[in-house]
């Protein structure tokens, strides 16, 4: 049993963590349950009309046609055959500003090529480094580490009294509890999958500062040069400034399949194309394995495998690195394992945004009518930037389809519409009470979402249209999109509710004396409020 001034060391170190990460922790949340389909966000980003056109030499003539207009990119680029992302092959390679592009055949057999879309990346910076150039995946590593900290200190507040409330929903007039009582159930019950999210995320966030103490403290400058031999599978070799016949992309996929029959291949990242020391690094995945991913490489020239680590045959340092992207990912399961990692993070977005809500709740004057304006401050914050971020993705979604027949960059778009509507919304949300900020922001979400299926009928691809070809993916994304339109709209109206007919002294009443009260911010989507 824990001491008293113990326990509530802990609930104050729970509660500022939360407090401190909630916000970082929910953009990376909502953002990472859609990540877990990338695929599909991937297929649903592509041109329309591409379905059943790939041919079996388009991978060499891709190739071909890149070095004619890029010879710059033969250092490196990758190519990716057609698979769950695209019916067709395609190629990125990074630019003079070293800034990555991507193409399709039918792009550089043209004068110029068209932009593709980002869409799918977008959500994952999102996820990782909620959108902020260089720091942002450091400070999301930190953000990592101290949700730690704070499901531990959860863990132990809650622990005396488990056994009695893990299962006690206590729905009733005094929703504050109830609300309480949902908060504890899901962190205890996905505490496991949390903990894994916490650790995997403190490691991929700050594995380069990491690197570079090691190197620094312990490998004695050594280090760096041995990192990307250790993460892959290309040993570490210089261009031999001799030119050599390459083997077409077919012969290198048929080594492939022979030194690894189980790699199902998605990527070949091709170092020194034309020299003599050219090589390839086939990316791929396996089934039936607790890490999935794996990769080999193989000589440009001579076709000679030089490393392979896959499942069943590599080391450990490269089963620790690929099961440690899996479990992060949800990706050593089928279908049934990555729909649960999205429900747990549209569920851990819940614990973020409920936290800090509770928090505000907790400080609440009971007795008095007008609330410190700082809880104010804090509801519209929840309010502006979770609702926000929902906002801003949705939009991004919409800018992914219609940009191209504007004429407008599609990648520019894509962003302009993410992280303006999420500014335009996190802005609003302080223009307005919190409670009518709240309705209009659900309002606004549930007719963006609605645009996103509405974008691919404008786009010319709608989606009846992809389910007769069998494009699961796609049709799912469309189908997910209708489904949270109709939810936002369902929150919207239990909000207006709310707004009219709980508590006068409530921030989240419409019917307040004084607009500058917060004097019970519950749940926005509360019916009625404690009495």
């Amino acid at each position: 049993m824990l001491k008293s001034t113990t326990l509530r060391l802990y609930i104050a170190l729970h509660s500022w963590i939360g407090i401190v990460c909630g916000f970082a922790l929910f953009v990376a949340f909502y953002a990472g349950s859609l990540t877990v389909f990338h695929h599909e966000i991937h297929a649903w980003q592509a041109e329309t009309g591409q379905a059943g056109n790939a041919k079996p030499g388009d991978g060499q003539a891709l190739v071909n046609a890149l070095l004619a207009r890029h010879p710059e990119a033969s250092a490196m680029f990758v190519l990716v055959p057609p698979g769950e992302e695209s019916h067709q092959w395609s190629i990125m390679w990074r630019d003079a500003k070293r800034e990555w592009q991507h193409a399709d055949l039918a792009g550089l057999q043209h004068e110029g090529h068209a932009e593709q879309s980002a869409l799918g990346d977008l959500v994952n910076t999102l996820h990782y480094s909620l959108g902020i150039p260089k720091v942002g995946t450091y400070l999301m590593g930190i953000v990592s580490l101290m949700y730690g900290v704070a499901l531990v200190s959860g863990l132990l507040i809650h622990l005396p009294k488990l056994k009695d409330d893990l299962f006690a929903l206590r729905p009733g007039r005094n929703l504050k509890r109830y609300w309480q009582d949902a908060h504890n159930v899901i962190g205890i019950l996905s505490l496991p999958f949390h903990l894994i999210f916490a650790l995997t995320g403190g490691l991929f966030g700050l594995y380069a500062i990491l690197a570079f103490a090691l190197n620094t403290l312990v490998y004695d400058g050594k280090l760096m040069a041995e990192i990307e031999p250790a993460m892959g599978a290309l040993p570490r070799q210089e261009a031999s400034g001799k030119p050599a016949a390459m083997l077409p992309v077919g012969e290198l996929l048929a080594r492939a399949q022979a030194a690894a029959p189980q790699h199902h291949v998605e990527s070949l990242r091709f170092v020194h194309y034309g020299d003599a020391n050219g090589a390839v690094e086939v990316f791929g995945e396996a089934e039936k394995t607790i890490g999935p991913y794996g990769t080999l490489a193989i000589s440009t020239t001579s076709g000679q495998v030089l490393n392979v680590q896959v499942a069943q045959q590599r080391d450990t340092n490269h089963a620790v690195l690929s099961s440690l992207y899996s479990l992060h990912f949800g990706l050593f399961g089928a279908d049934t394992v990555r729909w649960l990692y999205f429900l747990l993070g549209i569920a851990g977005a819940f614990l973020f945004y409920s936290g800090n809500l509770l928090w505000i709740e907790s400080r609440r004057k009971r007795q008095a009518e007008v609330q410190p304006r700082k809880l104010r401050w804090m509801a519209q914050a929840s309010v502006g930037i979770c609702l926000g971020v929902c906002l801003g993705i949705s939009l991004a979604f919409v800018a992914a389809k219609l940009s191209p027949a504007l004429g407008w960059p599609v990648q520019a778009a894509e962003q302009w519409a993410c992280y303006g509507g999420w500014l335009l919304a996190t802005l609003w949300s302080f223009a307005r009470p919190p409670a009518r900020a709240a309705v209009e922001l659900l309002l606004a979400n549930s007719m963006a979402a609605l645009a996103v299926p509405l974008a691919r009928i404008v786009a010319g691809d709608p989606l009846w249209q992809a389910a007769m070809r069998g494009d699961g993916g796609i049709v799912g994304v469309d189908l997910v999109a209708i489904a949270l339109a109709i939810g936002f709209a369902a929150l919207a109206r239990l909000t207006w509710q709310r707004a009219h007919n709980g508590q006068d002294n409530s921030v989240w009443s419409l019917r307040a004396s004084n607009p500058g009260v917060a004097a019970q911010p519950t749940l926005p989507l509360q019916a009625e409020a404690e009495r």
